[in-house]
């Protein structure tokens, strides 16, 4: 049986498409509100908080609002308080939100280079390839979150974070009590989805393009598939 081998270049702009749809699924679950609005009920929110759905839903409006990189100004609460680390927490917390806009943004343009050239060069290798490269992240990431997802949790804000402004105080910032840990285990699978929905569009793609293309595998020293 013959030995399919890509290019290490294959296995790079597999990484510039998961980079693709990891920044696109980081921004499309933050402005996907439904997914908060459901767990508000799911999670039961307003019981275990002691506001009201319709207090909790225009807070976390304001949170989200806030944090898109089109928002002028500083960040307030309609109803709750909130103290100056716990700002500057979601400030932070903005910027890296600001940074996978860019990211999208960049990997968008190199992917729309990489289809361009590779359809001229009448070559889908690179989209089974990808598509592979991209399920490697989300496994691995689920994985780590099935295990532990509290120290999972821990070790992705003490990687993003240089200080511990995250510890929030329900005293002082009673925002935390309307973000359970759980919303954010959601959002992680939201976007662990995204990721694999989009390696399935570049398999799909690839199986429909192979016989046009009539690709070869290339022989040359690679990764082994």
């Amino acid at each position: 049986m013959k030995v399919k081998k890509f290019k290490t270049s294959d296995i790079f702009i597999g990484l510039v498409f998961t980079l693709l749809f990891l920044s696109i699924g980081v921004i499309f679950t933050i402005n996907f509100r439904p997914l908060y609005y459901l767990d508000v009920n799911i999670l039961n929110i307003p019981e275990k908080s002691g506001y009201s759905k319709d207090e909790i839903i225009v807070n976390y409006d304001a949170l989200i609002d806030y944090s898109s990189p089109f928002y002028k100004g500083e960040l307030s609460f309609p109803t709750l308080e909130s103290s100056p680390s716990g700002i500057r927490h979601f400030k932070e917390v903005k910027d890296i939100f600001i940074f996978f806009y860019g990211l999208a943004i960049v990997s968008i343009t190199a992917a729309i280079s990489i289809i361009i050239y590779k359809s001229k060069k009448r070559d889908a290798s690179y989209l089974l390839a990808s598509s592979l490269t991209a399920i490697i992240f989300p496994t691995v990431t689920f994985l780590f979150l099935a295990i532990d997802f509290d120290k999972a949790f821990v070790i992705f804000h003490k990687i993003f974070f240089n200080n511990d402004y995250w510890l929030f105080d329900p005293a002082t910032d009673p925002v935390i009590n309307i973000l359970p840990s759980t919303f954010f285990l959601h959002c992680a699978l939201m976007i662990i989805v995204f990721i694999l929905l989009g390696s399935l569009i570049l398999y799909m793609t690839y199986l429909k393009l192979k016989p046009r293309t009539g690709i070869k595998y290339r022989k040359n020293r690679g990764l082994n598939l």
